[in-house]
């Protein structure tokens, strides 16, 4: 269980180190385009795929981990 939180702990700050998307609920209408048209570029893209990283390495250790206790 400290692995997992550990994980989780990296997880929040890979999320919250990202730079946010300014555009918020405006790209939904159509007021700007820079909303997917942005490619992530040297620590922001690093950022992203440690996100994913530490997301399924929190879903599967989260499932082991209910797995042994049932």
């Amino acid at each position: 269980m400290i692995i997992d939180a550990i994980i989780a702990v990296c997880l929040i700050a890979s999320v919250l180190m990202q730079e946010g998307k300014s555009a918020g609920l405006g790209g939904l209408s159509g007021e700007t385009d820079t909303v997917f048209s942005r490619k992530a570029r040297g620590l922001d893209a690093l950022l992203a795929k440690a996100t994913v990283f530490f997301a399924i390495l929190f879903g599967v250790i989260t499932l082991v981990i209910a797995k042994m206790t049932a």
